[in-house]
């Protein structure tokens, strides 16, 4: 076969354009990753040989080994795992088949506008680590055969836009990465450094990281498995480092787990909370990256059922001694004892959290930690229904009250007398929710409001219904309930008397009969003249906007509101005084429709007809102005 030449996925020149053309604090990185990135083929030979021993029986003791040749000056990372054929070759090292990759481009080139040493942490977090080999390499070649077959291939680039891949002869199983390094880089091709980079980023990696070859070879690393350690023989270092491998990051584990569950089953956990949010956190996939071992043997890092969706920002690794080893990853989802360690699992972390989330003296550290992962964990709410009350604790809150996060529990100490609800508002962010004229009579009484900003909240707050036998209500649908609340300055209201307030309540229902489902006097309304409320039983506003734009309801589906109109406001004082008068049907008709579409302005809506908006206001000024 002759020589091919392909260019990169665009994302990914792009990607080394940014490597290539970027100073970084810390470039010895790049032997973490692509050591990583060994390691990883190893495990999966590893479980594919469990099936198909013939795969690894030429070459069992697997291992990562690293060559330098001064005289020609390439590194060389070199392993006996899993391999790849040519169509491996291309997806791996020509595309970046991952979700998020518009999210991680847009963040990477942030990061290099800001400063470009923080890039590296982008580049592992999202899983393309290879490509830090450009950093120190002016080209690279990728020499590799896949197990079980018999046709070897050559990968080679400058990390330009294009790559070309030949057949090519004669190479063992696994894969080698040859660097060709740049001029200032000869000191990755010294055995003291390289193997002072090994143990600060590799100490942790399972299998023997050699340098050299044959009988002279020399061990770099301890070879054993972290998690089987005693944490009492692991630094904070290691158990770091040993996150930035399994997490593919390199910020500050939030939070680190490491136990052994003993009993009827016996399983070892040793995970992560991140301290930043991954790019692929709501990808609709909501897949966790926990990597599952039997006896120390990889078996996967996507089980289903291993790992609730509502944890997937979970990193680590979980080591069972009682799943069998031939176990494949289909029957896995169906296996009780997964289901056991699942919920064991499950506990722990949220006990530990918990813990944080309890701790007053770390409240701005368990805020950041919100602010990353709370949508998630809210998904909870309605599919965990064993663990709410343990998530109804975790569970934080913007509100009324003031600019930081609330917990139910402090809502409900600061209920106020009469209060039997508690309130919520929805919609997509803090600033329009807190002038939302909803609001006006809760602020007024002193009355907090729960500020939902995630889409998720529109679900779980119906399923859940209530926190401590106090209801979930929102503050857009039904009666405002506000006269049975003690609270606030109790003023005088001065309405428009009752008569001529019934007068006008009449005349705009007969006139907006299509339009809406009934107008009322409110109880909500302190400033603004007019707002729109869900009935009782039906949508919320917020809930049906979001359908909508995600058509899931059609026109014919929305739901009618209704209007509640401000009795003490000047404007409704004034139409109320004209509504009794001959003729105000016709009259008022034009001001009858403003009001309801200043309603539906303020709630964020579209307006149906724009054209007769227009013209109604400009007849309404024209009125005022000859006035």
């Amino acid at each position: 076969m002759t020589e091919e030449r392909l260019s990169f996925q665009a994302e990914v020149s792009r990607l080394l354009d940014i490597v290539a053309h970027s100073l970084y604090s810390e470039k010895e990185v790049f032997l973490r990753e692509l050591i990583s990135n060994a390691s990883d083929a190893c495990d999966r030979l590893r479980y594919a040989a469990l099936t198909q021993p013939e795969l690894s029986a030429d070459d069992p003791n697997l291992k990562v080994r690293l060559l330098a040749d001064k005289e020609a000056r390439t590194l060389t990372v070199a392993d006996n795992g899993i391999g790849m054929n040519r169509d491996d070759l291309v997806a791996n090292l020509g595309t970046i088949a991952r979700s998020g990759t518009a999210a991680f481009m847009k963040g990477l080139e942030a990061e290099g506008k800001d400063g470009a040493r923080k890039d590296v942490n982008l580049i592992g977090q999202f899983g393309v680590g290879f490509y830090s080999a450009f950093m120190v390499a002016e080209k690279v070649e990728v020499l590799t055969r896949k197990a079980g077959e018999p046709q070897g291939w050559r990968w080679t680039s400058d990390g330009k836009g294009e790559f070309t891949i030949a057949e090519a002869a004669d190479l063992p199983r696994g894969t080698r990465i040859v660097l060709h390094l740049r001029q200032g880089d000869d000191e990755y091709l010294e055995e003291h450094r390289l193997s002072a980079i090994v143990r600060k980023y590799s100490d942790h990696i399972a299998i023997p990281i050699q340098f050299g070859e044959g009988e002279e070879a020399k061990s770099l690393n301890s070879a054993s498995a972290l998690w089987t350690r005693s944490k009492s023989e692991i630094t904070a270092e290691q158990y770091k480092e040993f996150y930035h491998h399994v997490g593919g990051g390199f910020d500050e584990p939030w939070l680190t787990l490491h136990w052994r569950a003993e009993g009827a089953i016996e399983y070892t956990n040793l995970l992560y909370v991140p301290s930043t949010r991954p790019f692929d956190l709501f990808d609709p996939k909501r897949a966790h990256r926990v990597k599952l071992y039997v006896k120390r043997v990889f078996i996967t890092d996507a089980a289903e059922g291993l790992v609730p969706a509502y944890l997937r920002f979970l990193r680590g690794v979980v080591d069972s001694e009682d799943l069998p080893l031939n176990i494949s990853r289909e029957m896995l989802q169906h296996n009780p004892m997964l289901a056991k360690i699942r919920a064991g699992l499950t506990r722990r972390v949220l006990g530990e959290i918990g813990k944080k989330a309890r701790d007053t003296e770390a409240a701005a550290e368990y805020a950041a930690f919100w602010e990353n992962f709370g949508a998630v964990l809210k998904e909870g709410l309605y599919e965990d229904y064993e663990n709410r009350d343990e998530l109804l604790k975790l569970m934080r809150f913007r509100s009324t009250h003031g600019d930081g996060l609330v917990s139910l529990e402090e809502y409900a100490g600061r209920m106020k007398e009469g209060q039997e609800a508690i309130f919520t508002i929805s919609g997509d962010d803090i600033d329009s929710l807190m002038k939302s004229p909803q609001l006006e009579g809760f602020r007024a009484k002193g009355v907090e409001v729960l500020l939902l900003t995630d889409p998720v909240d529109e679900f779980w707050v119906p399923s859940v219904g209530q926190y401590e036998g106090k209801p979930f209500k929102s503050v857009t649908r039904g009666g405002a309930d506000l006269g049975k609340i003690k609270g606030g300055e109790e003023k005088p209201a001065d309405k428009a008397p009752e008569g001529e307030l019934t007068d006008l309540l009449a005349l705009l229902k007969l006139t907006l009969a299509d339009a809406v489902k009934d107008v009322r006097a409110s109880e909500r309304l302190t400033d603004s003249a007019v707002c729109l409320v869900a009935d009782e039983n039906d949508m919320d506003i917020h809930l049906e906007r979001l359908l909508k734009q995600h058509k899931q309801l059609g026109a014919d589906s929305l739901s009618k509101r209704i209007l509640e109109v401000n009795p003490s406001h000047p404007l409704i004082k004034r139409l109320a005084e004209r509504a009794k008068a001959e003729g105000a049907a016709d009259t008022l008709e034009d001001a009858s429709w403003l009001l309801l579409d200043q309603a539906r302005i303020v709630e964020g809506e579209s307006l149906p007809d724009p054209a007769a908006f227009a013209r109604r206001l400009a007849s309404a000024m024209e009125k005022g102005l000859a006035a």
